[in-house]
This record gives C-alpha cells, structure tokens and sequence, in this order.
C-alpha cells in the first residue's frame, strides 16, 4: 500500500466483467432465469478419456499411456504427458481432469519431500499411495476427477496401487484406467505373466494401449513407455499408436508365435482324468503319447 501511495498507482479492476464477455442480460437462457445459476446447472458437460495402465512384473513395473488430451469432440493436445514422475523410484499415471491431475501430483511431490527431509528416506510406494488418498479424500463429492495408479520400487521390491479421487485405495498386478481401459484388459489378461522378460513387457503394454486406442475415440497420439527398476524409473520410448496397431495387423504371426512360446514355456498335462460310473476312473491318452493311439483305458 505505501508504494501504491507513493507511486500514485491504481491497480486495475479485476473483478470486473472482461470487455470480450457479453454482459449478464446477453447471455442466451430462458427467459426469466439467472444465468450464472442456469449455466452452472444446465450447463455442457464435456466428455474426456484417456488410456493409461501399469503392470507389475519380475523386473520391475511397467507403465504406459496414450497421449491425447481430449475436451469432448476438440483435441485439444495431441502429445500431452499422462506418465509423471513423482521422483527417482515412483511415477503416477493421470486419468481423469488433467488440471486435477498435475495440481494434486505437485502436492504429493512436496509431502513426499518433506517427509523425506524429516525422516531421511524417501517413503515406501504405500505410503504415498495412503497419503495420497487421505489428502483427496477431503474433498469427496467436489467435482475432484483424478484415478491414477503410482509404480514404484521400495524396500520390498516393485509395487503397484491405484488411488481414486474418492479415497479408494487398492493395491495389484495389472491397472488399467480410462475410457480404454476395457480393451487395454482384453490384451493385457491374454498375454500379462509375472515372469515375462523385459522386451515382452515392452511389446505387452504397447500392444494393449495401441489396441486401445484403435477402439476408443477418445484415445489417441502416441504410446509412451516407462519402466521403474530398483535403480530407478527409465522413459523407454514414445510410438506412434496408428504405426504400432497397423504393424500388429500387418505381422498377425507375431502374436500367434508369442502365445506358442507361452504355452510351450507352461504345457498343459497330456491326460486328462475323469470319472465314469462305477466309481473307476478313465484316463484318455491323446494320440502320439507314449506311440499309443488314443483310447480309453479304464484303471
């Protein structure tokens, strides 16, 4: 106040309405309603989706998202970042209001610093995944929009928890979360195992959100690849989801070949047992076993 006095400055009115803005009265409502309250009420509700997911392997925990940030029909970044590092050893994927999102991930970044600073080591993945959710949790039934699952590595190895707006808190294998998740699932519940290689976690996850995004319309851009290990998290690659999914269609050999290294790597028991009257069990041998032909032989 005193260098405003000294300076004879006057700031400008802010709080007024903005000259580009039509006034209260030229707003287009019903006649007879107020148009804050009819446009707060009746107002658009612009749709939004995303593909994002994480899964926790032998060698660590993989993460990886599309890259289109929508606003119903407008899309309106192309390349946008959904994969944020908390800090060397925990990442976050962002589902939901992308200014949601990136605020309360700032948040997280300096409760975790602080208590860093307090304690002197970082916290385990479940505690940022409990403070996480007890800081949203406050502000359940305010519009708040943010699902995301934090990959981390700890004192125990690779971790993985999703963490709603709401306060829910789970902890698992695989998340996938958004509007492309459901087909994100179908890929990853056919080819997701524990101890998968590094490169077939790679193709695994760039298959499912390429697929994702092939039939969601609101997912879209590109596929970024991240990979937490105990040294850290690792930004892998960033691919063109159309170029991944038109490779995957061109090369369908590729997926068959990968699921017979599955089964060959877990081979199903060649007899099958079952019970026939009498209470005497059957064993059908299927044919080339042991140079038998295939019968029923009744023990």
């Amino acid at each position: 106040m005193a260098l405003q006095d000294v300076c004879k400055w006057q700031a400008s009115d802010t709080l007024g309405l903005s000259p580009n803005l039509p006034q209260a009265g030229g707003w287009a409502v019903p006649p007879g309603c107020d148009p804050q309250s009819f446009l707060q009420t009746h107002g658009p509700r612009l749709a939004h989706g995303t593909t994002t997911l994480a899964f926790r392997f032998r060698h660590g925990v993989i993460a990886a998202a599309d890259t289109r940030s929508s606003c119903g029909k407008y899309v309106a970044c192309p390349a946008s970042r959904k994969v944020i590092p908390v800090h060397q050893h925990l990442l976050g994927t962002t589902s939901g209001t992308s200014a949601d999102c990136a605020t309360w991930y700032r948040v997280l970044q300096r409760e975790l610093r602080l208590r860093a600073l307090r304690e002197g080591q970082l916290p385990s993945v479940a505690s940022a995944a409990k403070l996480l959710s007890a800081m949203m949790s406050r502000y359940r039934g305010l519009d708040l929009c943010v699902a995301t699952a934090l990959c981390g590595w700890d004192r125990s190895g690779p971790a993985l928890f999703y963490v709603y707006s709401d306060g829910t808190r789970l902890q698992g294998d695989i998340f996938s979360v958004g509007s492309g998740s459901p087909y994100a699932y179908g890929v990853l519940d056919r080819g997701y195992r524990y101890d998968m290689t590094t490169q077939e976690a790679y193709a695994l996850a760039r298959c499912a959100v390429a697929h994702a995004t092939h039939r969601d319309a609101y997912s879209g851009g590109s596929v970024d690849l991240f990979h937490v290990r105990e040294s850290g998290w690792e930004y892998v690659s960033r691919n063109d989801a159309w170029v991944l999914y038109s490779e995957l269609q061109k090369f369908p050999e590729l997926e068959k070949q990968e699921e017979a290294e599955a089964s060959q790597a877990h081979p199903e028991p060649a007899t099958a047992p079952r019970a026939v009257e009498g209470g005497e069990l059957s064993v059908e041998l299927l044919p080339g076993d042991s140079g038998l032909s295939a019968e029923n032989e009744t023990l």
